[in-house]
């Protein structure tokens, strides 16, 4: 049976991706620091632990696994990454974990490994106007991200492919383009925009308002799970190192996104901007390189996805309400 390994699994993406490995019939190992916060895994074995333990690392990697999948990181939407106070701990935990994972596949034997990288990598200066950002993979150097979280992924691909070169690790690297849908963070600082906007949208009366950080002119694109997964296993089976983009060419302003969440919900509310961290002014996809090497473009456009999060979200929201009644009730009585 084919073995595969997810690190990050109890994360958003690594969620999601040990069920599609499931599916495909692998016997799947879990690891992360906790288990999913809004699904039972499907892992046929879940492993509790700190990857930047390089002894947790080896115990992890016992097997010869066909496949393994390094997604975990310390990260968060721009509330976490933009703020400047997590920095050290971002670049620490993380360059430590792809540090303790590429030394030990080569010893371990992996046939193949894949490195999850980051739109982030992409230099600032690239991404001045929102109406034409610069994506391509080759445009990264001259490097200049615009944050430490970026600096420490562009770090982990230059790790990784020298492994690759020097003791033949068999490496596969996507960079993610704001990858969205249901079951990921939604409210505590980490969660992406999509999710802090569905969940703004839900929270809100019919007739309010919602914030929105900066004039709400900067773009994004936005890429739903499934599209995200199918993609990545398309890499996996390919002959292609990569890196290459796995992302969304459909770019909208975060104006447009808050809109078109507002249009699903069926509310009328209005939008007020506010101070808040923000990032790069433009960001898209630039999709030529993966359709040339796997023929893949996404099959969907953003709405739909967004239909499905904003619905798994706003459930969310009443649990959360209904929660909170019921402790109310509980300490008034």
């Amino acid at each position: 049976m084919k073995k595969a390994l997810v690190c990050g699994a109890g994360g958003f993406i690594g969620g999601h991706l040990v069920k599609r490995l499931k599916k495909e019939g692998f016997w799947v190992r879990a690891v992360d620091l906790k288990q999913n916060e809004f699904t039972v895994s499907q892992a046929d074995e879940f492993i509790i632990g700190d990857l930047t333990d390089p002894l947790l690392v080896q115990k992890v990697l016992n097997l010869r696994f066909t496949e393994v999948y390094q997604l975990a990181a310390d990260m968060g939407g721009a509330g976490y990454i933009f703020s400047g106070e997590n920095d050290a701990n971002v670049m620490h935990n993380s360059a430590t974990i792809n540090l303790n994972i590429a030394n030990q596949s080569v010893k371990a034997g992996v046939e193949k490994i894949f490195y999850s990288s980051s739109a982030c990598i992409y230099p600032a200066y690239n991404q001045l106007d929102p109406e034409n950002p610069n994506c391509a993979e080759d445009s990264v150097y001259p490097a200049a991200p615009d944050s430490d979280y970026g600096w420490e992924k562009l770090f982990s691909e230059r790790l990784f492919l020298a492994y690759h070169r020097n003791y033949d690790l068999n490496v596969r690297i996507a960079r993610f383009h704001n990858i969205f849908g249901p079951e990921g963070t939604w409210t505590g600082g980490r969660e992406k925009s999509p999710a802090a906007i569905c969940r703004k949208v839900a929270e809100a009366q019919n007739g309010g308002e919602i914030e929105i950080w900066g004039d709400g002119k900067q773009t994004r694109s936005f890429l739903y799970i499934d599209e995200c997964l199918e993609a990545v296993r398309r890499l996996m089976n390919s002959e292609f190192t990569g890196p290459v983009n796995i992302g969304s060419e459909e770019m909208v302003t975060i104006n447009e996104l808050a809109q078109m969440t507002i249009a699903l919900s069926g509310k009328k509310l209005s939008i007020r901007h506010v101070d808040g961290p923000l990032g790069v002014r433009g960001r898209r996809s630039d999709n030529r390189l993966i359709y040339e090497k796997l023929q893949w473009t996404p099959s969907a456009p953003l709405k739909t996805g967004l239909a499905d999060t904003y619905e798994w979200v706003s459930q969310q929201v009443m649990k959360a309400g209904t929660a909170e009644y019921s402790n109310t009730r509980a300490i008034a009585v």
